[in-house]
Order: C-alpha cells, then sequence, then structure tokens
C-alpha cells in the first residue's frame, strides 16, 4: 500500500496551526515579549518631545525584536529539540524546511503585533502619529530587523545544544544588547557611539527610525538596511549550517 505524500499547503496549514496553538498556550510569554517596549515606551515619553517621536518608537519597538527573536524563538527551538518534537517531525512525510517555515512564520506575526502595540501606545500615550507611508515602511523595516534577530537566535541554538545553556547565553546576549544600545544613545562618546550605531541594534533602530520618516531617509539609512541584512545573512547561514535536529 503506497503511503500518499500531503500537499505543502496543507502541511504548512497544520503546522501552522499547530504552533500558533502553542504559541497562544504559551501566551503569558507573548504577554511579557509585548510588555516590554511598551514600558520602554511609556517610560520615555519625555523624550518624545526632547528628542523625537520616532527616537522613542524606533528604541522600543528594537528591543521588542530582541525579544522576541532571542528570549522568544531561541528558547522555543531549543525547548521543542530536547523534548524530541523535531525528531518526531522528521519521521512524518514533510520537510524539514517547512517546520522552520512555519516557526518563523509565527515570528514573524509577532514582530507585527509587536509593532503595531507600540504604534497604539504611541499613538494614544504619547501623541505620536506617523503618515501612511511611515507606517508601512517601519513594518518592512520591523521584518528586516526581525530577520536579523530571528537569525541571531537561530545561530545560538544551532551552536549550543544544551536548553538552559540556550537560555543563559541568549539573556547574556539580550542584556549586552539592551545596554549597549541604551548607552549608545546617551553616552558622549565618539567612537562607542559609532560602535553602537553600526552594531544590530544601532542598524535595526535607524531603518526603523527613518522608515517612520521617510522623507528623511539618508544615505546613512541605506548602509544601516544593507548592513542589518548583511547581519541577517551571516546569523541565517551559520544558525542553518550549525543547527541539529536533536541533541544527540
Amino acid at each position: 500500500m503506497e503511503t500518499s505524500i500531503p500537499k505543502i499547503s496543507t502541511v504548512l496549514k497544520t503546522l501552522l496551526r499547530a504552533d500558533f496553538t502553542t504559541q497562544w498556550r504559551n501566551r503569558r510569554a507573548v504577554i511579557l515579549t509585548l510588555i516590554v517596549p511598551v514600558i520602554i515606551l511609556a517610560l520615555w515619553k519625555p523624550l518624545v518631545r526632547e528628542i523625537s517621536g520616532p527616537f522613542v518608537l524606533s528604541n522600543s519597538i528594537t528591543l521588542g525584536l530582541i525579544a522576541t527573536g532571542l528570549m522568544g524563538y531561541s528558547n522555543a527551538i531549543a525547548r521543542d529539540r530536547d523534548k524530541g518534537i523535531f525528531q518526531r517531525l522528521r519521521v512524518a512525510p514533510i520537510s524539514s524546511w517547512s517546520i522552520m517555515t512555519s516557526r518563523l512564520l509565527v515570528q514573524m506575526a509577532m514582530i507585527l503585533m509587536i509593532t503595531t502595540a507600540v504604534f497604539v501606545v504611541g499613538n494614544s500615550y504619547d501623541q505620536v502619529t506617523l503618515t501612511p507611508a511611515g507606517y508601512a515602511v517601519t513594518y518592512l523595516s520591523a521584518l528586516v530587523g526581525g530577520a536579523l534577530y530571528l537569525g541571531l537566535g537561530q545561530m545560538i541554538v544551532g551552536r549550543i545544544q544544551n536548553p538552559e545553556t540556550v537560555n543563559s547565553t541568549v539573556r547574556l546576549v539580550y542584556f549586552l544588547f539592551v545596554m549597549g544600545g541604551m548607552l549608545g544613545q546617551f553616552y558622549h562618546n565618539a567612537e562607542f557611539q559609532n560602535a553602537v550605531k553600526w552594531s544590530p541594534y544601532g542598524t535595526v533602530r535607524t531603518i526603523l527610525a527613518s522608515g517612520m520618516e521617510p522623507a528623511k531617509w539618508n544615505n546613512d539609512s541605506s548602509m544601516a538596511l544593507l548592513v542589518t541584512l548583511g547581519y541577517a545573512l551571516v546569523c541565517a547561514v551559520l544558525g542553518i549550517k550549525w543547527f541539529k535536529w536533536n541533541t544527540k
């Protein structure tokens, strides 16, 4: 008796349904991911008048993207791999790429949700309103920035097998990015500020801030976009190369 191979569309629908259901069951973690950028946005309200709305919104979204790619995605992958979920899925007549595509699509939905939450709070609480083009470009920039941090999360979980070590590593990297990014905004040292500017935190923040005001997009914004894409490509390639489907 021949075993029929399901269609790719059917496989993706089934995987997406399962992954979104899992995400919903872990809604506490989702809420925590949403709360972090919203709290930063609320605390930085005085900076809206002193500096600018895009500055505050772009930093808040960047922090949300880091939390999603590092704290959320990599920990979930490490946990499921340790439980043998990936190994069982690979036994089924489905391709490996469809398994990861479903996971990444769920995370992309999270990125759009975080960006929307920041826009809503920024508009209602901080009275920061963008043009339609600003909203559209920022959503695209958030997806690009999110791809960078998802790639970084994939690289970490690919290199490190133990889920507890993955958790500790992503927390450390998250702390370094957040502290480095924050200090880079206010610490008046030219070399340090330049290093932060072209770090993953800095380039993502730049394209987000520039995307909110498309008329002010300049050469630095374009360079930041190219560097962000470069970071994302390198992290994704290494993450795929190093990734193992089980802990053995």
